[in-house]
């Protein structure tokens, strides 16, 4: 039929749908150049589809990093309470590694 590859990874409490030659962006994490994920729930091959519970023993995840650390756009939280004179302001900005899936091995 058609090559379709995939996992489902979990990193930093969430959950992410790779393929080889994503690009997504995970939360901060400590790595040079390679990292591996290896909290896989779910591999998938053409109709081979595996399982975990809750994570598939032996199956990992190798991604490259290709910028260790950037920064997400800012989020301004303003809190105001009337005839009060109560103002707040904060700022915030996510910080996120970015990370280019090389391949998945299925494990076991």
């Amino acid at each position: 039929m058609y090559n379709m590859q995939y996992a489902i990874i979990e990193s930093g409490a969430k959950q992410y749908r790779v393929s080889p030659g994503d690009v997504i962006d995970i939360e901060l994490v400590e790595a040079s150049d390679k990292y591996n994920f290896d909290k896989v729930l779910l591999t998938a091959k053409d109709e081979d589809v595996k399982f975990g519970t809750p994570y598939l023993s032996g199956a990992k995840v190798t991604a490259s990093v290709l910028d260790p650390k950037i920064k997400d756009d800012k989020v301004v939280i303003f809190k105001y309470k009337n005839k009060t004179n109560y103002r707040k302001k904060i700022g915030h900005r996510q910080k996120y590694t970015r990370v280019k899936i090389e391949e998945i091995n299925y494990g076991v």
